[in-house]
């Protein structure tokens, strides 16, 4: 039940006709992924529901939503309350109710209690959690309750990253699915990948692993180098270590701790979260939330920080080793030539150069090993890491450079090649493996 339905447009159609959604109602719409959320849904339904601890808070989401999308419709189909005043009658007139709270168990579940006991048996109930368990959350309710409730996992700014997991539990009703799929799709524009009820999902299962094999490295080669070594080149719009600073330290610990306590995979140990950044968070350091990360700003000028020491010195003045070729795969890549620019990559000598195709073959491998475990197929994989994460899909990659330069790649790592890969290798089978009607690959090969 991953991957994708796959139903035509006149049946996504007809399913948006089983149910007729007017209200919302958003939990914690206060957060960015809150007001974030909460201002996606007034461009497909009448009335949306601000709800936080207070009223103020609430209000501040609401004007956050504003800023964000610019659009006349978010102060039109919306109003704003309180968990203590206001809950009670929002959530039981609500269609949907969408919880996007802190990423913790015991909050979530807390708020699933008020929301149980005042919501309709026919409302939906969506989790915007980033890797909690689906099953866990809902366990012992009632059937309604599990019936009807689901993840509903936007990538943040949703208004901008299309890519969203549905995740069911064991008794979501295959008909909600379906419809919240549709509701989804053409309505919100999302591009829906289904996934199971791993930690972390497909995504940030795949995603993390990558963004905190590089928060490791860091603390021998430094962020800038890196960043240089994980750049755009290798198939990213956003560095990994930046990545982590927009995301948020917290959030990435909260996601990496998660997998690494749940799961036991051949890239058990690259989930383990770093003791420099354990540390640093300690002292306040969060990412740009706090204004300070793996880089920071003075002014016009980056810093970048020192593990050893935790200061800060300008991103320029650190001497990079010669990595030429990163130049060259970049200027074929804005001409078009990706799987020129591939091949340079593959070739190019020096130790940056190795621990680049390391890392890279790395997320092949992984992703492609995850198959079976958070989807059902390499194509949710695919889509969420493109669409989600816009970084170049697994199998685009491999494309790129052909099944068997990916498998030396990934074997001269001293990674484990996947089957499929080795198949494809030896029988000249499938001839590709990344398959989308409307997805443009030429958009992850960044020229920088």
């Amino acid at each position: 039940m991953s991957g994708s339905s796959q139903k035509s447009a006149a049946e996504v159609r007809r399913l948006l006709t089983s149910r007729n959604i007017e209200r919302v109602v958003v939990l914690g719409a206060n957060g960015t992924m809150g007001f974030g959320s909460a201002a996606l849904f007034t461009q497909a339904v009448p009335h949306v529901t601000f709800l936080a601890r207070s009223r103020a808070k609430a209000e501040e989401g609401l004007a956050a939503a504003i800023k964000q999308v610019r659009s006349p419709t978010v102060a039109s189909r919306s109003d704003v309350g309180d968990y203590d005043n206001d809950l009670d009658a929002a959530v039981s007139q609500a269609d949907i109710v969408f919880e996007a709270l802190t990423e913790d168990f015991d909050i979530k579940k807390a708020m699933f209690d008020r929301v149980e006991a005042t919501r309709r048996d026919d409302s939906i109930i969506a989790t915007v959690t980033s890797g909690l368990s689906i099953n866990g959350l809902c366990d012992g309710r009632g059937d309604s309750f599990r019936k009807n409730f689901l993840g509903l996992h936007f990538f943040n700014p949703p208004n901008v990253i299309t890519g969203t997991e549905l995740i069911a539990n064991r008794d979501t009703d295959a008909g909600v699915l379906d419809f919240i799929e549709a509701f989804a799709r053409l309505r919100l524009g999302r591009e829906m990948i289904r996934t199971h009820d791993t930690p972390a999902f497909a995504g940030n299962r795949v995603g993390f692993k990558v963004l905190n094999e590089s928060a490791q490295l860091a603390e021998q080669l430094g962020p800038v180098l890196v960043d240089k070594i994980v750049g755009p080149y290798t198939g990213r719009a956003l560095t990994p270590l930046a990545t982590i600073d927009l995301v948020g330290w917290d959030i990435h610990r909260a996601i990496v701790d998660n997998v690494y306590e749940k799961t036991s995979d051949e890239a058990h140990e690259t989930n383990k979260l770093p003791t420099y950044m354990a540390k640093l968070m300690e002292q306040g350091v969060l990412g740009d939330k706090t204004g300070s990360g793996f880089f920071k700003r003075d002014g016009k000028t980056r810093l970048a920080l020192d593990i050893a020491s935790g200061n800060y010195k300008p991103a320029s003045d650190i001497v990079l080793p010669d990595m030429a070729y990163v130049g060259e795969v970049a200027s074929l890549y804005a001409q078009g030539r990706y799987e020129e620019g591939m091949r340079i990559f593959l070739a190019a000598e020096g130790d940056e150069a190795s621990l680049a195709r390391k890392v890279i073959g790395g997320y092949i491998s992984y992703a492609f090993h995850r198959v079976g475990e958070v989807t059902d197929d390499i194509g949710g994989i695919d889509r969420i890491m493109g669409m989600g994460f816009n970084w170049a899909p697994p199998s685009v990659l491999v494309d790129v450079m052909g099944a068997p330069a990916a498998c030396k790649m990934i074997d001269g790592a001293g990674l484990p090649v996947p089957p499929a890969l080795e198949t494809a290798a030896r029988t000249g089978e499938p001839r590709r493996f990344f398959q989308h009607p409307s997805i443009n690959t030429g958009r992850f090969f960044v020229a920088g």
